[in-house]
């Protein structure tokens, strides 16, 4: 479940997986205070890593949203001003809401050139977007798991659908206008 050695060494995948919540309860902002950017980076690879591996949700999602808030918040402002480019796969990526493919196309860009203002801001807006998107995929999965709510999901042909016209509704009135005429 855990991503072995960053769990451990990884003060933030750490804060993730506590049970204790004096441990998991801390905010994200005391536990990047005084971190250079290179640490920062360590642990989000220590971060991506663990939340590729884990079968937590909540501990995947926390994940996400602590990788979004240190690209968007806390890395930024240690890189100084950087001229970067942003992949244009990862945008496309991003625009057809294939948040995974964008990370990997951001975090390679990263590796090969270096952090940047723009790739945080790449990445923050995609680990953000694929935190949104586990959930709305979980809560897809408990609604259609459960028989009662099964009929919203089995329309694919228009007689299928369970909800009907009232029959009073379809009636034609026998003195319609005479432009109906022309209509039958």
């Amino acid at each position: 479940m855990h991503a072995g050695a960053a769990s451990t060494s990884s003060r933030l995948v750490t804060i993730v997986t506590a049970s204790d919540p004096a441990v998991r309860n801390q905010s994200i902002e005391s536990a990047c205070e005084g971190l250079s950017a290179a640490e920062l980076l360590a642990e989000c690879d220590a971060l991506d890593t663990f939340r590729r591996s884990s079968t937590n949700l909540y501990e995947r999602v926390r994940s996400l949203f602590f990788l979004s808030a240190i690209h968007r918040f806390f890395l930024p402002p240690r890189l100084g001003s950087v001229a970067a480019l942003i992949p244009h796969a990862g945008y496309e990526h991003v625009l057809d809401r294939r948040f995974e493919e964008a990370i990997d196309v951001f975090l390679e860009e990263l590796r090969r050139h270096g952090p940047s203002d723009a790739l945080s801001s790449c990445l923050a807006a995609a680990y953000h977007d694929l935190g949104l998107q586990t959930l709305a995929d979980q809560v897809r999965r408990s609604v259609r798991s459960l028989a009662g709510n099964q009929w919203m999901f089995r329309t694919g042909h228009p007689a299928d659908h369970p909800l009907r016209i009232r029959p009073e509704l379809l009636a034609r009135e026998t003195d319609a206008l005479a432009g109906d005429i022309f209509l039958r």
